[in-house]
């Protein structure tokens, strides 16, 4: 049983990251800093990383991001920089990434409240822990090395997978709602070259022939919907603070727009990425989004889930005007110009039903490996914590006799 500051000597040395490359301290671990990331105009004024030294975030909201710098460079004043003594760095690693230390890290800090929490070294040096042998600690961490390439291997399996089927889905809506779902049903060309072929009897319509524009102001009692670009039209009021038009609370609702069941709503600043879709309920909308009302026989549905595909996201983006993709506008003009293709009514509905029973498969199928993925990264850190305390036998650490203990 040890205290953590007899094995370690905290790094305090002042850099510049004109000298020395800035890390980013992740829950990956140690990082050279992407050009996305935050940055500040303090570059001056940095700390000394050393290839082989331990990095750690003192903030409670960076819980979990620390590791063992592979390279020279330099991290902000929150981080605390530790040079290792007597122990294995790699073990170092894993130790550390442990829910009993990584939670013991952050009891002995202190803070006025939970976001503001922080742990200083002088408050780490005192944690105590049990440190096997050298010979041990190397066994322990080359077995996590194993162990842990072999569950991450797992883990991307399973992403890719997921791809794969939201890639499937895709192709799926394309193909029902471009081609319908009769394999055999004669074709025609479309006479629009991004379209291609379609089936015969369907037509080619221009919006303005299919929908009039609703402008019909809110009402107090309605709900607040949005449009996703993953998911439609909201079926309930979003949360105030979600709502990005209005930071402060909504007392005048009157600039708010009515929509009504069998409605389509799309956002004109995000119409270009998908965001449109079908009215299921009462509610109403912000002056952001334009309401088209179907003049003719359309399944708002089958509408939503034709216009979230490539080929009709791409018409839309070429019908807003805009100078940038921040400014890019869908207005009414615009929308009124777009080609739908339109099937028999019946089709239509027959499409929807068809895509919305495939679509309950693929969520839960995606939603089980998504459970699995949760499972192996529990059972990864229950693995490491486990190993570094001692609660498991470890292939290669000789356990003394009996007599001997």
């Amino acid at each position: 049983m040890t205290r953590l500051g007899g094995l370690f000597k905290e790094r305090r040395t002042k850099v510049s990251d004109k000298d020395f490359p800035p890390l980013s301290v992740t829950k990956n671990g140690i990082l050279p800093q992407l050009e996305s990331a935050a940055k500040t105009n303090d570059g001056d004024n940095r700390k000394l990383v050393r290839s082989g030294d331990f990095v750690i975030n003192s903030r409670s909201d960076r819980k979990g991001s620390s590791g063992v710098s592979e390279t020279d460079g330099s991290v902000s004043l929150i981080n605390i920089v530790l040079e290792p003594r007597g122990i294995n760095r790699d073990y170092c690693k894993y130790l550390f990434k442990s829910y009993s230390f990584v939670e013991e890290f952050y009891r002995i800090g202190h803070g006025i409240v939970a976001d503001l929490w922080t742990t200083r070294y002088d408050e780490m040096r005192s944690i105590v822990l049990a440190f096997p042998p050298l010979t041990e600690q190397a066994t322990i961490a080359n077995f996590l090395d194993c162990k842990g390439a072999k569950i991450d291997q797992a883990i991307q399996i399973k992403k890719r997978q997921i791809e794969r089927l939201k890639e499937r889905k895709q192709i799926l809506i394309q193909l029902a709602v471009t081609c319908g779902l009769k394999s055999d049903a004669p074709m025609r060309d479309s006479g629009i070259e991004w379209i291609g072929e379609i089936p015969g009897h369907w037509t080619v319509m221009a919006n303005r022939a299919l929908f009039r524009e609703r402008v019909e102001p809110g009402q107090e009692d309605l709900p607040l919907l949005s449009v996703s670009i993953h998911s439609g039209v909201s079926e309930e009021e979003i949360p105030e603070e979600q709502n990005i038009r209005a930071r402060v609370k909504i007392e005048d609702k009157s600039k708010y727009n009515c929509v009504r069941p069998g409605d389509i709503a799309f956002n004109m600043m995000r119409a270009w990425q998908g965001a449109i879709g079908a009215v299921s309920v009462d509610g109403m909308v912000s002056p952001a989004y334009t309401i088209a009302v179907p003049r003719s026989s359309l399944d708002a549905r089958y509408f939503e889930y034709q216009y979230r595909t490539p080929g009709f996201i791409q018409q839309m983006d070429r019908y807003s005007k805009g100078i940038t993709d921040f400014r890019k506008r869908l207005y009414w003009d615009g929308f009124k110009q777009l080609i739908t293709l339109v099937p028999p009514i019946e089709e239509q509905r027959a499409i929807v039903k068809f895509i919305d029973q495939a679509m309950l498969k693929q969520t839960a199928t995606v939603t089980l490996l998504e459970q699995q993925i949760t499972k192996l990264i529990e059972y990864k850190a229950t693995l490491i914590n486990s190993a570094v305390t001692g609660k498991i036998k470890v292939p290669g650490v000789v356990e003394p006799d009996t007599q001997d203990r």
